[in-house]
């Protein structure tokens, strides 16, 4: 298997926020595509806070796109002059009232959402031991209710279909995998 060669690359976007760039590509077999659109959208990073008690604390908000409230996990695009590290913690206690240190961060990995389509990757952090120490700092654009579930019931919000978003289910699942011992689960079933 074989990357494709861009042979070409122009920025064809409607706007500031949200980048389309056009492709001509060749594939490894010689075919040239002269109209491979993608999205160079950026890179998110996603926490999984638990608190003290042992809570998942997740994020209920408004998103545009798909014109649906949803329940997911704190996140952010990476902000400018800011790691990723950085970035999580700065959005967790933008979006939740939750101060933390990078140090506490334990990484997951990375997902990817749409990669046939957009070049957005969501890198996953684990934070235990959180408290709400802080206060909210809203975007503009953002309405967010913050709530606290065990990992259980976010085990079941994610089989009734209430908890949807793909990273957040991702990460989620990652932890059950590495940390079963949340779930209060020493061994997960063969």
């Amino acid at each position: 298997m074989q990357k494709w060669k861009i042979l070409e690359e122009e920025d064809v976007s409607p706007s500031k926020w949200f980048p389309v760039v056009r492709h001509t590509v060749e594939l490894p077999d010689g075919t040239v595509v002269d109209d491979y659109y993608i999205s160079p959208i950026g890179d998110v990073v996603m926490v999984l806070p638990v608190t003290r008690d042992n809570k998942f604390v997740l994020v209920k908000q408004y998103k545009h796109a798909i014109g649906e409230i949803v329940i997911e996990l704190p996140a952010g695009f990476q902000q400018e002059g800011l790691t990723l590290p950085e970035t999580a913690v700065s959005e967790l206690e933008e979006e939740c009232g939750i101060k933390t240190a990078v140090s506490t961060l334990i990484p997951l990995g990375k997902v990817a959402n749409n990669p046939t389509k957009t070049t957005h990757v969501t890198y996953c952090y684990l934070v235990r031991d959180v408290e709400f120490n802080s206060v909210q700092n809203l975007e503009i654009t953002e309405e967010i209710e913050v709530l606290t579930v065990s990992p259980q019931e976010a085990l079941t919000m994610i089989e009734n279909g209430d908890i949807w978003v793909a990273d957040s289910i991702a990460i989620i699942m990652k932890t059950f995998l590495r940390f079963p011992e949340i779930f209060n689960v020493t061994v997960l079933p063969q």
